[in-house]
């Protein structure tokens, strides 16, 4: 049995990259800005990148200030071994958890999954794997997956029970993250086997626990009523226009839109339910109810507290800034006398004209005054939006798949909200994976609230609104029952606040795609039938998602690519197959050829150790700030060197044909393999897997305690390899990728 306690007072320019190297180009972001290469030779790479490249010009101008935003973060603080960053001694990662009513599209994959699990298998390097968890799963309640189930029933022919629907795609959803190389400790789901029993548990206990320390509210509020159905409509099963000013969602569901905006059911725009088509009733509901709008100075200085770690991307604050905003509407300019008319009925406000704007805006003090004032604007006709701001977080509805939710105050048959319960679902997750492993279930507050940890959730841009401010408000409520007694960095040993890593949207060919717009993402495990799981890994790494959204352009599906375009995906992965791939095999064949297969151990030479030295601080410098293009640039050039080194110190010994050059190129080149090999370990995890099996070292060599070490300290002496084959790739390119050619 779970006892559920809270301490009580306790990308497209890799292409350009590649271009300027063919131009002559080999220095681009170690000592020279992007941009400033472009000001020396701005009119022969521009035209040679448009004519030879089929580059546009306004891409050119769009990645040159990719790299030198990126050259100013990379130049802003060198790496130091005397100031290195500190990691926590035990972890938690979580991936955003995937609806069960669809398979993974490329964007939870290349946007999420392959981040979280970098990060993963790097901290299982550099803290111990015994010390990291990873978890995540499929959420399998909410209207999403009800209203998918209905039409798999009604218009594919599906014949099972909704928890066979989910069952059906919580496996392919396993099967895509096994293939993509996702290393989950645990891949669970909240209504499936084990982890549904103890999310049941954990969702009870945490509700109860918000109830009994007064953080809830019942509120009553008009839900949406199919009268033609005879139900009432939940989630998706409402669709209609977002009323949040400014708002660009495609789609409004019943309170909230596509890209998270929250918002009173009451004032969304032209609903109609999913149903039967018909515009839908209000009716009157109660609900159990967080009092997040409490919690807004708490959440301002845990703001403020964000804004000074270099390990929280801008877009994050930026966001929650947005929803930390004084109750306003906006309304049209041609409404003002109506307005005028309506203002004494309405609480103390503040009217704001602007100059040359569409429409005014009145400001609340309290969110209660605002729903008032909305509701008189409707009854009068009046077209108006709300803005961004805190509104009471609903725990619970009346959908009937979802977790049961406790009985309160003589409350039946709720459900809790889909929302809520995938937030708290990575602790349940965590307690299930602790019970798969036979280990104590409690030790869960080891990684969710001891200070010497830290969680890890890598998230999109659209659910920071959840997980940045919903879930920090709900976090910091368990430290005791007034918010005076609250902190979101003193956590009193309670749950201690996530670290959130938001990517921007990864765009398909230019477009923002989803499963439920107009522009249909391609299916995950549809793009390995192109390219392999480590290329696809490296290209999204490369992105700079955590900057800015960029677009993923895979050659085979791009209906504007020329037969004689370059593949943008295949880039960095080639750099894995050609350039790593030609370094490891060349000293392979020499130790074959020269010394009977046996590696040659000895001193490395300084240069070779202040090379390889200054990649790993800058790895792990950026590795902590979780600035995973910059990660992919530190080992572009590092890789590279290294071929550049054993290049010219092999023809030089291979010229002279002397033993002790030879012996000197081969002990510093596998120097340099073996430090590559080390941090492409979470990027590319088969290969360098097979790199370690035919050195014949053991795991060990991954751990950070020995990232420093050279192969005569690891090894003791001069060390037998495994046999190579000739032609054998460590890291592989797709086969159909060969048919092009």
């Amino acid at each position: 049995m779970l006892n559920f306690y809270i301490l009580l007072p306790a990308h497209p320019f890799q292409s350009i990259q590649k271009a300027l190297r063919n131009c002559g180009s080999t220095v681009i972001l170690n000592k020279f800005g992007f941009f400033s290469f472009i000001l020396m030779f701005n009119f022969f790479i521009a035209f040679h990148l448009v004519m030879c490249y089929n580059i546009s010009y306004e891409t050119i101008c769009s990645e040159a200030d990719v790299m030198a935003e990126s050259n100013e973060m990379y130049k802003k603080k060198t790496a130091d071994k005397n100031n290195r960053p500190q990691f926590p001694k035990r972890a938690v990662i979580t991936g955003g958890m995937p609806y069960g009513n669809k398979t993974l599209h490329f964007g939870h994959v290349g946007g999420v999954f392959v981040f979280a699990d970098v990060y993963a298998r790097f901290l299982r390097d550099r803290i111990g794997k015994e010390n990291v968890i990873f978890v995540s799963g499929t959420d399998c309640y909410g209207s999403p997956i009800a209203e998918g189930y209905r039409k798999a029933c009604a218009e594919q022919g599906f014949t099972g029970t909704i928890r066979d629907y989910v069952q059906r795609n919580h496996d392919a959803q396993k099967k895509t993250l096994d293939d993509y190389d996702i290393s989950l400790d645990l891949f669970g789901a909240s209504a499936l086997g084990d982890t549904a029993e103890w999310h049941n548990k954990v969702s009870d206990a945490f509700i109860r626990k918000l109830y009994e320390m007064g953080h809830l509210k019942k509120i009553s509020t008009a839900q949406f009523y199919d009268e033609k159905a005879g139900m009432f409509l939940n989630g998706r099963q409402v669709i209609g226009k977002c009323p949040v000013q400014g708002c660009q969602s495609e789609k409004g569901y019943a309170d909230e839109c596509d890209l998270g905006h929250q918002y009173n059911p009451i004032n969304l725009i032209d609903p109609k339910s999913t149903l039967t088509g018909e515009t839908p009733v209000m009716k009157d509901v109660v609900n159990w109810y967080f009092k997040l709008p409490d919690y807004n100075d708490l959440l301002k200085e845990m703001a403020s507290e964000m804004e000074k770690q270099d390990n929280i991307r801008p877009v994050v604050t930026k966001t929650v800034k947005e929803f930390l905003e004084p109750p306003v509407i906006y309304i049209m300019n041609d409404y003002m006398d109506t307005y005028k008319e309506l203002a004494p009925q309405m609480a103390e406000h503040e009217l704001i004209v602007e100059p040359k704007k569409t429409s005014f805006t009145i400001v609340f003090k309290e969110l209660s005054q605002r729903d008032d004032a909305c509701k008189l604007l409707n009854e009068h006709h009046v077209r108006f939006r709300e803005g961004k701001t805190l509104v009471p977080f609903r725990l619970t509805g009346n959908i009937e798949w979802g977790v049961p939710a406790p009985e309160l105050e003589g409350e039946k048959g709720l459900t809790v909200w889909v929302w809520p319960e995938s937030l708290w679902a990575p602790i349940s997750f965590t307690v299930a994976y602790l019970a798969s492993q036979g280990r104590d279930t409690e030790e869960w507050r080891k990684y969710w609230c001891d200070p010497d940890a830290k969680v890890y959730q890598f998230i999109g841009q659209d659910n920071i609104y959840f997980y940045c401010v919903a879930q920090t408000a709900m976090w910091m409520s368990f430290q005791g029952e007034k918010l005076e007694d609250m902190s979101p960095t003193d956590t009193k040993g309670h749950l201690t606040m996530p670290v959130p890593v938001a990517n921007h949207h990864i765009l398909f060919l230019d477009k923002k795609a989803s499963s439920s717009g107009s522009v249909k993402p391609p299916m995950a495990a549809d793009l390995l039938d192109y390219y392999t799981a480590e290329q696809l890994r490296m290209h999204w790494l490369g992105l700079g998602l955590g900057m800015r959204s960029v677009s993923f352009q895979p050659k085979p599906l791009n209906p504007n690519a020329k037969p004689e375009d370059s593949d943008p995906v295949t880039k960095e992965g080639f750099l894995l197959s050609n350039v790593f791939n030609r370094v490891i095999r060349t000293c392979f064949y020499d130790v074959q050829k020269y010394y009977d297969g046996v590696m040659p151990v000895g001193e490395v030479s300084e240069s070779v150790i202040a090379d390889s030295e200054k990649a790993i601080l800058e790895y792990e410098r950026f590795m902590y700030k979780t600035e995973f293009h910059q990660v992919t640039y530190v080992l572009d050039s590092y890789i590279r060197k290294a071929s550049k080194y054993m290049a010219k110190a092999k023809s030089e010994a291979d010229k002279s044909d002397d033993d002790a050059l030879r012996r000197r190129y081969l002990i510093d080149t596998f120097h340099m393999i073996k430090t590559a090999a080390v941090l492409l370990h979470p990027l590319a995890p088969k290969g360098t897997e097979m790199v370690r099996d035919y050195m014949n070292l053991d795991e060990s060599v991954w751990s950070w305690d020995h990232i420093f070490d050279t192969l005569q300290t690891i090894c003791g002496g001069d060390r037998k390899l495994k046999f190579l084959e000739p032609k054998v790739d460590f890291f592989k390119r797709h086969p159909s990728q060969f048919k092009a050619e």
